[in-house]
């Protein structure tokens, strides 16, 4: 493992997988399919959606400071109780106001977890392996998202009197992991690395937001999507299966190329396959390409995601991790909350084929950023070397 402390960080990385299970199925699946029992109505159960994300988007800055200050794990304890009291307050709740306010509270706590425990997992990686460190953290929370959003919504559609429980049994469980990490504080950097700026910082916010606004253009479309070209499920399972193997042998590798390296030597090859998939998916009868289409883009992102967060550690200084981790975080978060509403105007206008032509163009746009930033250090290196200088 690529870590100091496997046993911290693997709590850590199951408190990231039962609150994301516990977030994307109560928002995506539970409460729009029971917000009738709630007399919620759809601009209402939006609202209480949109007030989290926005909350978590726009907190994360300032409470990255707060984190470094009052310790991480003290922030992760109030997000696991924000949690729960929401999960468990809204089916008693009288008005919606009630779960509109603990949603906000939810977003401006759980805004703390991402920035704070990829701080802390940076900071407890082995020396040279900071990439695969991180990336196999960020990947390890991606079951919980998809277990939420598509398992809860199977249990609400067959046995809606488990949905319930589960999120609340997954969301106690989250407390108690919470509180076993109450005194967990950020660690001081163990290695001495370049001094670094805001403005360094600062290049990074274009493509951040573009790495996200990509596959935000598909965030509520893609149901209506795979509803246009005729596949189900049962057609997505074994090329599914393909892309999450492809992409979990891609992780090791791609990190291990970012670290020995640079990272850009992962992240560009990456967001290059990324768009690919999305140029392929514009084409007529994408679903004659599934088995392309898929292990494509998973390999991409596996790739772009180790790339990404490699040099994400080179470039944050360490003073201020938490606080510069969560501003890079609110331009990803900000670009997933545009992302559907160009989506969905785009495909009112061009449809399917215009909007993943967007995406492609988006990613490629993201790379060519990436590129120059690249092509920009190598001369500022070079003309360092010069004599004179």
């Amino acid at each position: 493992m690529p870590w100091s402390h496997p046993a911290l960080v693997l709590r850590l990385i199951l408190l990231l997988i039962l609150n994301e299970f516990v977030r994307s199925g109560f928002f995506v699946a539970f409460l729009p399919l029971r917000s009738g029992e709630f007399a919620l109505t759809t601009g209402t159960v939006g609202l209480i959606v949109g007030g989290h994300y926005l909350a978590d988007a726009l907190a994360k800055g300032p409470v990255g400071v707060l984190t470094e200050r009052w310790g991480v794990g003290r922030l992760l304890v109030a997000a696991a109780l924000a949690g729960l009291l929401l999960v468990a307050f809204t089916l008693a709740a009288l008005s919606w106001v009630v779960p509109l306010a603990l949603s906000v509270l939810w977003g401006l706590t759980f805004t703390a977890m991402w920035p704070g425990i990829m701080t802390v997992v940076s900071r407890d990686a082995h020396e040279g392996q900071q990439a695969r460190a991180l990336s196999l953290t960020t990947l390890s929370a991606t079951p919980g998202i998809a277990l939420g959003a598509v398992g809860v919504g199977v249990l609400m559609r067959n046995a809606p009197a488990f949905a319930f429980p589960a999120l609340l049994t997954a969301q106690v469980l989250a407390l108690l992991v919470a509180l076993s990490l109450v005194n967990l504080r950020v660690p001081p950097a163990a290695r001495a690395t370049p001094r670094r700026s805001w403005a360094d910082v600062a290049g990074l916010l274009p493509p951040a937001i573009l790495q996200t606004l990509a596959p935000g253009l598909m965030m509520t479309l893609f149901y209506p999507f795979l509803d246009r070209i005729g596949v189900t499920f049962r057609d997505l399972l074994l090329p599914g299966l393909l892309a999450a193997a492809l992409a979990a042998a891609v992780v090791p590798l791609a990190g291990r190329l970012a670290d020995r390296t640079a990272p850009r030597t992962a992240l560009l090859p990456g967001l290059l396959a990324l768009a690919s998939a999305f140029t392929l998916l514009a084409l007529p009868h994408p679903e004659t390409r599934l088995y392309l289409i898929l292990p494509l883009f998973a390999a991409g992102f596996a790739a772009f995601t180790a790339g990404w967060n490699g040099l994400l550690d080179r470039t944050l200084p360490q003073e201020h991790r938490s606080a510069a981790w969560g501003t890079v975080m609110t331009f990803e978060t900000l670009g997933y909350a545009i992302g559907p509403i160009i989506g969905g105007f785009v495909w009112q206008f061009a449809g399917a084929p215009g909007t993943f032509a967007l995406g492609a163009a988006l990613y490629l746009t993201a790379l060519l950023l990436h590129a120059l930033r690249r092509t920009r250090a190598r001369a500022s290196t070079h003309a360092a070397e010069l004599p004179g200088h």
